[in-house]
C-alpha cells in the first residue's frame, strides 16, 4: 500500500519553482523526464539534492519525480532541494527539527534586485564629477 503513496511539496528560489513528488522506492530521481546527472550537469547541485536525504537518513528509499521551470541551473537546484525538504516534512513531521537546524526548512528569499532609473544597474552609479 505504501508504494501508492505519493508525498507532493513545492519549492521555489529566485525565480524558479519546484513541483516534487516523493514515491517508496530505488532512490530514483527524475528532472523534467531527465535523470538528476543528466539534467544538473555541475556535481555540487547534484550534492545540493542529496543533502536533505542523508540528513534524515532516508537516501535510497524513494523516489523523486520533479517538474521544474524558469531560473537558472543553480536556482533551480535550490528550489528543488527546498521542495525535497517539504514533502520529507509531509511524510514525516518528526524530520522537521534535523532539517530545520541544517537551515534547509526557510525559503531563501533573495532575487536579484532591479535595475533604477538614472543608473547603469541596480546599485551602480554613473562618475561623479565635481567640475
Amino acid at each position: 500500500m505504501s508504494e501508492l503513496i505519493n508525498w507532493y511539496a513545492t519549492g521555489r528560489r529566485k525565480t524558479s519553482v519546484a513541483r516534487v513528488w516523493l514515491k517508496a522506492g530505488s532512490g530514483s530521481m527524475t528532472i523534467n523526464g531527465n535523470t538528476a546527472e543528466a539534467y544538473l550537469c555541475r556535481p555540487t547541485l547534484k550534492m545540493m539534492l542529496d543533502e536533505p536525504f542523508e540528513l534524515t537518513e532516508t537516501k535510497g528509499r524513494y523516489d523523486v519525480t520533479v517538474n521544474v521551470q524558469g531560473g537558472g541551473l543553480a536556482g533551480q537546484a535550490g528550489a528543488i532541494q527546498l521542495g525535497i525538504t517539504r514533502a520529507l516534512m509531509v511524510m514525516n513531521p518528526q524530520l522537521r527539527p534535523t532539517l530545520k537546524k541544517a537551515g534547509m526548512v526557510m525559503r531563501d528569499s533573495r532575487a536579484k534586485e532591479r535595475k533604477k532609473y538614472g543608473q547603469p544597474a541596480a546599485r551602480k552609479r554613473f562618475q561623479y564629477s565635481k567640475r
